[in-house]
């Protein structure tokens, strides 16, 4: 059985005293293709690291988290970006889109970053990977002016409603489904089964978001075995055809 893990923060200090460990306890538990999301810059030596120790297991994005385009830097972390993006292989452009939870001041760079990354996935043949945070209407908004045949990719963490899991899924997104299908006030498993399956990858955006019984606790992406099985009893199949169908899901978007 292989779990497919599409967005795992492995470089996070919250795994420094225990990182082999942990990267151990996934592959064991068969979560053994492992996602994991560009921040900006000053992670990427950590990225290439993890690439570099577990070549079979890692495969990255590149991309500028919302959270980090701030006035007096995100020119040249875009910059950065697009310079990485022509230099070598990486499997989308990600974690990009709109967060409005810690920062509406920013909202207009957030979407012109946004959107320049768009255009830049489209240009290179690969999917993006979006964070959403209180921003539908505004991701959507970017998403509409930019839609194509070639636009595709993850709705990183979805916790949208049914109407919007549509709308994602209109715009060729796969949904993210990681700790928060467990939540008893997650919301998302009181109509994920309305979502056909071939629509859902797993996630676990360890470190945080862990599932029940370790919500509140550090995630790590051994837990998408949890996700599975929550997805399983959602679904009403096996935990391996889970498995087998997310998994192929992800290949679809990350072409590995």
């Amino acid at each position: 059985m292989i779990l497919t893990d599409t967005h795992t923060h492995l470089y996070s200090e919250e795994f420094q005293n225990d990182r082999n460990e942990m990267m151990q306890r996934a592959i064991n538990s068969g979560v053994s293709r492992l996602f994991v999301p560009s921040i900006d810059s000053t992670y990427t030596s950590k990225m290439y690291d993890l690439e570099q120790q577990f070549p079979e297991n890692v495969f990255l994005m590149m991309g500028l988290h919302p959270c980090y385009v701030k006035p007096d830097t995100f020119e040249a972390e875009l910059q950065y970006v697009e310079s990485e993006l022509t230099r070598r292989k990486f499997y989308a452009v990600g974690e990009i889109g709109i967060d409005l939870y810690w920062d509406k001041t920013t909202l207009d760079i957030q979407k012109a970053a946004f959107k320049q990354q768009i255009q830049w996935a489209k240009k290179y043949q690969l999917g993006i990977n979006i964070h959403c945070r209180d921003a539908f209407d505004e991701i959507f908004e970017v998403l509409e002016s930019e839609r194509s045949d070639n636009l595709f990719g993850i709705f990183h963490c979805f916790t949208g409603d049914f109407n919007q899991a549509q709308h994602a899924i209109d715009l060729n997104m796969k949904l993210g489904i990681g700790g928060v299908a467990t939540f008893k006030n997650g919301k998302i498993d009181q109509f994920l089964n309305q979502i056909d399956l071939q629509h859902i990858v797993l996630e676990t955006d360890s470190p945080y978001l862990a599932p029940v019984p370790h919500r509140g606790k550090r995630n790590e992406s051994s837990y998408a075995v949890l996700v599975a099985q929550k997805l399983a009893e959602i679904y009403g199949v096996s935990v391996g055809e889970i498995a087998q169908i997310t998994t192929e899901n992800s290949k679809a978007i990350f072409g590995v």
